[in-house]
Formats: structure tokens, sequence, C-alpha cells
């Protein structure tokens, strides 16, 4: 009968999971973070180069753009063997701040480094709370709170399923037919993957970067071949040293 703790412990989780789930639901459901808003003055205005890369690929994404931005226009080199090093000494803007504050003294640093460091700053914090004060970003927080429910429950659900063949294969059954013990598996793993389903419905929006009307205002932002670095990422750069200086690996 080692499979019914077994079982226990396989509902335990599923209800846990689907708890912070149904949590995390509500409070998406507040209406400070509701992502239905009527279009506004946000959508009219275009969008920029920071604002779109934010909008489509998040904080990695703002930062990947600053660097070939600033590539570009000579304020830093961008080694095809993976180092960017500072040309320019005062920053024409915030995130252009943002990469010499990480660059430092030594004004070098691997660019897998740089990306990560200009991404986690205070700098693209505050984009991302602009954009989200204009209902364009999902906010970090329901972001963050929606993500790690979903995260916890998919590895429920395989958990589930995993220890219900355990216990149909190597457990011994009491008595019980292998019909049984696979039917009383199948209740949590029913719960689990029912409130998932459910998930991928109501909570997507906010799963990604942009709400409605952000992802309205990329679309709008796609035909500017300006702005294809910030759409489309590494793939729009054409210049080789660059895009081999963002996909290189490097030891610091």
């Amino acid at each position: 009968m080692l499979w019914i703790p077994v079982l226990l412990l396989a509902a335990a989780a599923s209800v846990v999971a689907c708890a912070r789930l149904f949590r995390a639901a509500v409070r998406a459901a507040d209406p400070r973070f509701r992502l239905t808003a009527g279009r506004g003055d946000s959508a009219a205005r275009p969008l920029g180069l920071a604002e779109t890369a934010f909008l489509v690929g998040g904080p990695a994404r703002v930062a990947e753009v600053t660097l070939v931005a600033m590539a570009r226009r000579g304020r830093l080199l961008l080694a095809h063997t993976g180092w960017a090093t500072a040309v320019a000494d005062r920053p024409a803007d915030a995130l252009e701040g943002a990469v010499l504050d990480a660059l430092g003294p030594g004004l070098q640093l691997p660019v897998a480094e740089l990306r990560a460091e200009v991404a986690a700053s205070a700098e693209v914090r505050a984009l991302g709370e602009r954009l989200g004060a204009a209902r364009l970003a999902v906010p970090a927080e329901i972001r963050s709170l929606v993500a790690g429910a979903l995260r916890q429950l998919r590895r429920t659900v395989l958990g589930v399923a995993a220890a219900g063949l355990v216990s149909l294969l190597l457990l011994p059954h009491g008595g019980h037919s292998a019909a049984e013990v696979a039917g009383w598996f199948g209740l949590p793993l029913l719960l689990g993957a029912g409130s998932l389903v459910i998930a991928r419905v109501d909570l997507a929006p906010y799963g990604r970067w942009a709400t409605p009307l952000g992802a309205e205002a990329v679309r709008g932002a796609e035909r500017h071949e300006a702005l294809a670095l910030a759409v489309h990422g590494v793939r729009a750069v054409h210049e080789p040293q660059f895009r081999a200086a963002l996909t290189v690996r490097t030891a610091a």
C-alpha cells in the first residue's frame, strides 16, 4: 500500500500549486493591473527603440539594442571575440549611462556579462515602470507572480504523472487493480492539467512583456526599419562583427 502515501503527496502538491495559481489570478484581476484598458494617448504615440525592445523582449532585449546602437554610433567597440570596450566617456542618455556604469573604471567587459548587468540596471527597471504606468507593459510584480505560479504547476503536473507511473510499475497495489491506482492518480493530474489549460487562456497576457495595448503599439512599430533591431533582436543585426560579439561565449 505504499502507493497511497505517494498519492496523498501528489494530491497535496497539486492543491498547493493550483492554490498559488488561483492567488496569482486574483492578484492579476486587481483593477490596477487590468490589461484591457481602452485605447489612449500612449497607444497613439510612436514607440522609441528602447520602448519597443522592452515590449518585445524585456530587459535583455533593451540591453542588446542599446549595445548595438552605441556600437553603430562609434561610442562602444563590440569585438568579434565577445568583448565590449567603451569609447565614449560621457553618456548621451540614461541607457548609455547604464552601459558605462556597468563597464566601470576598466571600460571593458565580456558582452554577455555587460548585457546582463545593463538588463538588471535601475535605468531599465525605470523604463519598464514607465511602460507599465502607460498600460503598455505588464507590471513586473504581476508578470513574476503569474510566471512563478505557472512554472510550479507545470512541474507539479509532471511530478504527479511520474509518481503515478512509478506507483503503477514499481509499488505493490495491495489488492487494488492497476486501473484503480491509475484512476486515483488521475484526479490530481486532471486538477493540475485542467488548471493549466484554463490559465493558458485566461492568464496568457500576463505572461508576456507587452499588454494587449502594448502589443498593438508594437505591431505599428514593425513597419519602421529603424526599429527592426528592437523587434527582431540579433537576427536584424547585419554587421558580422556585432553579431559575433552578441552570440559568442567568453570567459571573463
